[in-house]
Formats: structure tokens, C-alpha cells, sequence
């Protein structure tokens, strides 16, 4: 018998779980409309799901932040049905081999900014920003948009109608996610602002550097947090960032200038890393690491799907690409290129402009622009000088990798674009 909570919403199976409580999916039986449902069991020590799900309350309708249907108690548990997102981006770091290309964390950098910005703006801290708290959209005019999502041990830190500050203080207990907690958050001071982003900035070189230098495997969990906080203090910022561009070394400089009340600049800090996105020669396609590798996955697909066509087991009016584009679950063909920010600084050079691909003709958008943004890839490949370079890019070997990704998908959607 299939469960139904608050007399609406059909629970299916489990996503994930957690000090919090564990997460499965859900469908809305009136709409039909996929849900997340978060359960927190009433008698629990420290209930968060209620207070969390004012949180998002006073979130609501901020870019990235997650529809919450509702709320309740049903049975012996505190409900929180959410709208169904994608892949944490934890799970597509990880379905990346455990490193992601300057392209990529730059692409992600500049959202993720703008979401700890917004947050701050409601007068709150997160004080948990980590990998696993960012999803991706799942819809397919979201597929290219980060949310950042629980809000459990998110605090006020000034007065919303007056903006008074909190007051200074030492000795607090410890917060958050050990691996990616600020410093000062280690040392038992009271989070700020300035936290929030220190933590991101070391989210951005666990994604560019595959790891970070405090990831130790010890089994007595005392005797690890106390090796965590020694090697985080002790570790300068030009040893956290070596191999990174400089722009990284300037963030973490700036995170660590601000005082306890500081009001951060994140126009600065995005303005400095879209700087490095340009002169880099990259392109605001949305067309991130594992974009590239599940259509690894779809060329594979549609080397098995041949011969299953030829010898009957998939319908014959079923063609290769489109077999492939159910493996993949569509998601590379609802990619939508979409238009670049104002302020970001436009790419001018005469190099740039020689190598800069055909304008798609609008009357097949999803065909051209689908070549558009592979071309892109290819031309970064063949001119970028740093392209091949490990410490910021992909590994030589998945570049390789790539040359027939990109032959076989502008194969198939060249076709696709001259009957459109």
C-alpha cells in the first residue's frame, strides 16, 4: 500500500537522509506535479524542519531558492514538501572524476555568490555552505541553475527591520560542516558574513583541485576535527591555492580582511572572477563537466542501440539519436543557451572573433545552438594555451576522450538542423 502524507502527496522512494531526517521523492496526486519530501521525526533532539521551513518563508521567491508547497505534521513526524531539483553538486563532482574545470567552477562560482548574497540579504547566514547544499535545477529551463537548499542551522544576524548587527563573541560552539567551515568558525568565534563566503571559496578549490590539504582519514572523530582545525590555520592561502589562478588567492585575501560586521562586496568578487572568465576566452553557455560526459554516455548508448535497431529489440522508426536522447533523459537537448550578464566584459580580441562560431539561425534554436555551444568546446580545445593544463582543466586524457563525443554529436544534430 503506497503511502500518502498531509492527504495529498504520494511518497515514492528514498533520495537521501541525514542528521535531519531522510528526504524521498513525492508526486502530487492532484497535479501530478514530482515533490521532495523531507521528514524530521517530531520527538527528535534538536528539530530543525520547522524552523527551516520559515526560512524559506521569508526566502521566497529569491533565484535559487526552492518552491516549498507545504508544511505540516503527519503521523509522528514534521513534513516539509519541496519542489523536486536535480543533482547535488557533491553528486556531479563526483560523476566528474572529483575535479572540475576553471570553466565550470567559474560558471558555478558566479551563481553561487549571487545566492549566499540573497540569503544575506534577508538578514541570514546559512552556516553550512558545502557541496551537497547546492542542486541544480531539474525542469528543463532550469537544468543550468544552482539552488542552495537547507536552511536548518541558518541564523539571523542582524535585525531585519533595523539592521542592527550581532555583537561580537567568542567561545561558540562549532557550526556547520568541518571540511569547508571557516576558520574562524574553528577557533569558536561568532559567524558573520564574511564566513559564509570563506566557505564557498573553499568549495571552489575542492572543485579545482579535486581536494582539500585537510582531508584526513583518521577514525577517532575527536582526534580528526582537532587535525582539521590545525591544518586549516596553519595552511597559508598561497599553499591552499597553488596551482589556481590568482584570482582564488585574492578571494580568500579579501574574505579574511573583512571585520566581524563587515557588509562583503560580492560585485567585487564576481566582477574579479568573470575578469578571469573572459581572459580565459570562455563562453556563458551553461555547458558544464558532466554535460560533456553524459553525452559521453549518449554516444555509448547509441553504439549498443545499432545493432539492438538492426535486430528488431527497438522499433524501427526509433532512430540512434533519438534512443540516445532517451538515455540520456534529454537533458542535453533542452540546453538553452542563455544570454550572458551586461556586466560581464566582453571578449574583443581579434583572435576571439576569428574563432568565434557561426550565428545560429533562430528558426531552429535547439539545433544550431547546440552546435554553437560544441563548437565553442572544440575551439577552446584547439587555441585555449591553458586548456590542457591539469591544475585548472580537464586531464589530457578526458580532452582526448572528447574529440569523438564532439564528432558524432555534431553528426547527429547536423542533421536534426537541416530538417528544421
Amino acid at each position: 500500500m503506497e503511502l500518502c502524507i498531509l492527504g495529498r502527496y504520494k511518497v515514492g522512494r528514498k533520495i537521501g537522509s541525514g542528521a535531519f531526517g531522510e528526504i524521498f521523492h513525492g508526486t502530487d496526486i492532484r497535479t501530478g506535479e514530482k515533490v521532495a519530501i523531507k521528514f524530521e521525526y517530531v520527538k527528535t533532539q534538536h528539530p530543525q524542519l520547522m524552523y527551516e521551513s520559515q526560512v524559506y518563508k521569508v526566502l521566497h521567491g529569491g533565484t535559487g531558492i526552492p518552491y516549498v508547497h507545504c508544511t505540516g505534521i503527519d503521523a509522528d513526524h514534521n513534513v516539509l514538501v519541496m519542489g523536486l531539483l536535480g543533482h547535488s553538486l557533491e553528486e556531479l563532482f563526483n560523476f566528474c572524476g572529483k575535479k572540475l574545470s576553471l570553466k565550470s567552477v567559474l560558471m558555478l562560482a558566479d551563481q553561487m555568490i549571487d545566492r549566499i548574497e540573497f540569503v544575506h540579504s534577508k538578514s541570514y547566514l546559512h552556516r553550512d555552505i558545502k557541496p551537497s547544499n547546492f542542486l541544480m535545477g531539474r525542469r528543463n529551463h532550469e537544468n543550468h541553475k544552482v539552488f542552495i537548499i537547507d536552511f536548518g542551522l541558518a541564523i539571523k544576524y542582524r535585525n531585519p527591520s533595523s539592521h542592527q548587527h550581532i555583537h561580537y563573541r567568542e567561545s561558540k560552539n562549532f557550526v556547520g560542516t568541518r571540511r569547508f567551515a571557516s576558520r574562524n568558525t574553528h577557533l569558536g568565534i561568532q559567524q558573520s558574513r564574511r564566513d559564509d563566503l570563506e566557505s564557498l571559496g573553499y568549495v571552489l578549490i575542492y572543485f579545482l583541485r579535486g581536494s582539500l590539504p585537510w582531508q584526513v582519514k583518521e577514525e577517532n572523530s575527536k582526534q580528526k576535527e582537532e587535525m582539521v582545525k590545525n591544518l586549516k590555520v596553519s595552511t597559508s592561502i598561497e599553499g591552499l591555492c597553488h596551482g589556481c589562478p590568482i584570482e582564488f588567492e585574492s578571494y580568500f585575501h579579501y574574505c579574511r580582511s573583512l571585520h566581524f560586521d563587515s557588509n562583503p562586496d560580492y560585485g567585487y568578487l564576481k566582477r574579479m572572477f568573470r575578469h578571469l572568465f573572459s581572459r580565459e576566452g570562455f563562453k556563458m553557455d551553461y555547458v558544464f563537466d558532466w554535460t560533456i560526459l553524459k553525452h559521453q554516455q549518449s554516444v555509448q548508448s547509441s553504439s549498443i542501440a545499432r545493432p539492438l535497431i538492426s535486430a528488431g529489440v527497438f522499433p524501427a522508426e526509433k532512430s540512434v539519436a533519438k534512443v540516445s536522447e532517451v538515455a540520456l533523459g534529454a537533458k542535453f537537448s533542452s540546453l538553452k543557451l542563455m544570454e550572458q550578464p551586461r556586466d560581464w566584459p566582453r571578449q574583443a580580441s581579434a583572435s576571439n572573433r576569428r574563432n568565434a562560431a557561426p550565428v545560429p539561425d533562430k528558426s531552429s534554436p535547439f539545433c544550431a545552438q547546440t552546435i554553437k555551444a560544441v563548437q565553442k568546446i572544440e575551439t577552446q580545445q584547439r587555441n585555449s594555451p591553458r586548456f590542457l593544463m591539469p591544475r585548472a582543466h580537464l586531464p589530457a586524457e578526458r580532452v582526448q576522450k572528447h574529440e569523438p563525443i564532439i564528432i558524432s554529436l555534431r553528426a547527429i544534430y547536423q542533421n536534426n538542423d537541416e530538417k528544421c
